[in-house]
């Protein structure tokens, strides 16, 4: 995602295709600085599906996303 993207660009990108509960990019804890990505909640659930496959590879604020669903963190 941009730089420029902020939770309510996100938010609205996304709403055309389902309902919005959140929309959240992430900033990095120490230096507040942009991380690249963000995380979106649909409700139901069952409306991320068609987000990913309509959203994917499209352009959000110049420059074309990544859209995949959210995977627990692996431990190291």
């Amino acid at each position: 995602m941009s730089y420029s993207t902020t939770d309510d660009t996100l938010q609205a990108a996304v709403a055309p295709f389902g309902t919005v509960t959140s929309a959240k990019v992430i900033m990095d804890r120490e230096d507040a600085h942009y991380r690249g990505f963000g995380f979106v909640e649909m409700s139901p659930d069952d409306e991320a599906t068609p987000v990913i496959s309509r959203l994917a590879g499209t352009e959000v604020d110049g420059r074309v996303v990544r859209v995949s669903e959210a995977r627990p963190q692996e431990n190291e």
